[in-house]
């Protein structure tokens, strides 16, 4: 959609996916674009590459999945970031597997990052969090700081790692990331931290399935998120919908 490759997978594909990289020993990167990523990658070639890169790309936002079907090549399902940070923790906690999460966004003395490792370990008995990072501002730009999560990230060997740190700094960090943990799968995921460590809510089901979550986020966030979303969201929304129904019409 909007010129960027999307997997048609359902959850449990992109699920059984990674398993079945993970056992073969191999790593990969996810990206899981909404309207907004579609939008910033269709601004800039530098985030356009960053996102066709990737290893799985799965549609997080609905107006993907409505323009997939508008323009007669259906994707299957919503897959967001959000949602398999849950999916693959189970499958995690089943197979042994060892997880990470690093950003989450700082609230003084709290750390929501660590809070949300105790939230997934309880939901999900056995399962291994060998990682709970919430690094300063700036880190991905200090050698120093760098060079301390590069041995963090080696020294607990994750076999999946979540990283919250917003897009495209999550994306480029993931990308860095790759290099020294070759077997292990990032997954770029925004909020998700946040949102199971409670720090932020996420929007119920109901909004979730109807592809109106955004709204809630928008109310949630106003001063953050109102310019984004209606200033630059819901026309990419509207142009995405317009041309899959103009690739749809020139079909023969």
């Amino acid at each position: 959609m909007g010129g960027i490759g999307i997997d048609p997978v359902t959850e449990a594909a992109a699920v059984a996916r990674v398993l079945a990289s993970i056992e073969a020993g191999r790593g990969g990167r996810i990206v899981t674009p909404n309207v907004d990523i579609v939008a910033a990658a269709r601004r800039g070639p530098e985030l356009r590459a960053v996102v066709d890169a990737a290893d799985l790309v799965t549609a997080d936002g609905a107006p993907l999945v409505w323009a997939s079907r508008l323009a007669g090549t259906p994707l299957p399902a919503r897959v967001a970031g959000s949602d398999l940070v849950w999916s693959l923790s189970a499958a995690a906690s089943e197979r042994g597997l060892r997880i990470a999460l690093l950003g989450g966004t700082p609230d003084g003395a709290a750390r929501p990052t660590e809070r949300a490792a105790e939230i997934l370990e309880a939901r999900y008995p056995g399962l291994k969090v060998v990682g709970a990072w919430c690094p300063p501002m700036g880190f991905d730009r200090d050698e120093s700081q760098w060079r301390a999560l590069v041995e963090r990230v080696q020294a607990a060997a994750p076999d999946l790692v979540y990283v919250g740190l917003g897009f495209p700094k999550q994306e480029f960090v993931c990308m860095r990331l790759r290099d020294v943990a070759p077997r292990a799968w990032l997954l770029g995921c925004g909020a998700s931290i946040d949102f199971i460590a409670g720090y932020r809510r996420r929007a119920p089901k109901w909004m979730q399935r109807t592809g109106t979550e955004w709204l809630f986020r928008m109310c949630s966030e106003p001063r953050r998120l109102v310019r984004r979303y209606l200033r630059d969201d819901l026309p990419e929304a509207l142009r995405l919908l317009k041309e899959a129904a103009k690739e749809r019409g020139n079909r023969p």
